[in-house]
């Protein structure tokens, strides 16, 4: 009998030791995947959607010490510390040496950096991307997401929640930037953001070099996007994912402003 009762106390407690295991490695587990992986045309992307009227998407640029975040993990440190969950993040405009945004910068409604409206500067090489034109503006607001040309934006004047300045824009009411030239060889890694048909954002960095003309092909006749703004390009773009183990750094020493899609850990 006490043998028995012996037997039935390990058995008990190794279950019970198996089922808090499980648990802790259940807690552990990394969230959904709220990316896609694509491909168009031989290139393949990363496709990241987010309905604007009801996730939590964030723009972060400066800790609450001022200091900029400039990697994905320290934005990942302050959201958990809030008790929230990144689930994905990625690098949301250019930058200045000192990781300020070039443009127009918002966050939680407040105005942190005004509208760039500065000429190109004269370099003997290409024109930079940022100016290469119309760039352009996201911006969240009580009615919705928009991207718009930037002088588009100066004559409308709204009051964004969230916002920040690129370039170029990619798509225009459905037609491409005019400045792209088709088979053009400058291809090299690339992110950017659109508005699909049905409001639907989506947030793309392809794995491969794809030049801009292709890129705002993909954005408008694979994704059905509207409008889309380039975000950057090369070495200054990054992908925050955890379900995808994926947590990038940027060869120029950090990221600027930084989109990241937050929610409240169960």
């Amino acid at each position: 009998m006490l043998r028995t009762l012996f037997t039935f106390a390990l058995l008990l407690a190794g279950a019970l030791a198996a089922r808090a295991e499980a648990s802790d490695t259940d807690s552990t587990q990394p969230p959904a995947d709220p990316c896609k992986s694509q491909s168009f045309e031989g290139t393949a992307y990363i496709v990241c959607p987010v309905d604007p009227a009801k996730a939590d998407l964030r723009l972060f640029w400066k800790d609450t010490g001022g200091k900029p975040y400039r990697n994905f993990s320290e934005v990942a440190e302050a959201v958990t510390g809030q008790g929230h969950r990144l689930l994905f993040a990625m690098n949301a405009g250019m930058y200045r040496e000192d990781f300020t945004p070039m443009g127009l910068y918002v966050e939680d409604g407040e105005k942190l950096i005004e509208v760039n409206r500065e000429a190109p500067p004269k370099v003997s090489g290409p024109v930079p991307n940022f100016f290469k034109q119309p760039n352009g503006i996201f911006y969240l607001d009580e009615a919705g997401a928009h991207i718009i040309p930037t002088g588009e934006f100066m004559k409308q004047s709204p009051k964004p929640r969230l916002a920040t300045q690129s370039g170029p824009m990619l798509v225009i009411a459905s037609t491409i930037n005019p400045i792209f030239i088709e088979g053009s060889t400058d291809r090299t890694r690339r992110n950017g953001i659109g508005i699909s048909s049905d409001g639907t954002l989506r947030f793309v960095i392809s794995e491969d070099g794809v030049n801009f003309h292709d890129f705002a092909r993909f954005f408008r006749d694979e994704l059905k996007c509207a409008d889309a703004l380039f975000l950057d390009g090369g070495n200054g773009t990054g992908l925050y994912n955890p379900a995808r183990r994926r947590n990038d750094t940027s060869w120029h020493g950090g990221y600027g402003p930084i989109f990241g899609l937050v929610e409240e850990r169960d």
